[in-house]
């Protein structure tokens, strides 16, 4: 008898803590570099993302092969020469929303790529909807050095120093 009001009591523990948790698979993440010679840009729709709406916790995370590029030669020296996917093959973002009115949101946390971790904070939108969330970050920079991403000297001028991202995901409350 005891073991079952135990577990019965771990369900709904287990139950109430996820009533909280909106949970994505199909999230979408896209970035661009501007640069003298040429710009290049890439999409990720299949980024994975948590958020618990009662403690703010937000986590993100993305295969690299997945970013889908115009050109296959650029996506093949974005993996094999750039990102190194095969060595660093995710990149996860850990944090917190801070703020979060009328659906502007500020989140800071800890962005992994490459096998660096930096603390950033970005501006966006946060809103609340029914069962849904949505997540959006128009635009945020990522500098490649931060990154330890290396650009040869010969190609410098067609990749950008600075990354621009933006963010854009629908979770479905769990």
């Amino acid at each position: 008898m005891m073991r079952q009001i135990i577990s019965i009591f771990l369900f709904l523990i287990c139950f109430y803590a996820n009533a909280q948790q909106y949970l994505a698979k199909d999230g979408t993440i896209t970035f661009f570099s501007k640069a003298p010679v040429e710009d290049i840009s890439a999409i990720n729709n299949k980024v994975s993302a948590v958020y618990d709406a009662k403690t703010k916790a937000l986590v993100f995370q993305l295969n690299i092969t997945d970013f889908i590029f115009p050109k296959s030669l650029m996506q093949t020296h974005f993996n094999e020469n750039y990102l190194e996917s095969e060595i660093y093959p995710k990149s996860t973002f850990v944090g917190k929303v801070t703020e979060n009115k009328n659906g502007i949101a500020n989140v800071e946390g800890k962005l992994s790529i490459h096998g660096e971790t930096n603390f950033i904070n970005v501006a966006g939108n946060l809103l609340v909807h029914e069962n849904t969330v949505y997540i959006s970050a128009v635009k945020f920079i990522i500098n490649l050095e931060d990154y330890k991403i290396k650009i040869p000297r010969i190609v410098m001028y067609n990749i950008a120093e600075e990354i621009e991202v933006k963010v854009n995901i629908k979770l479905k409350k769990q």
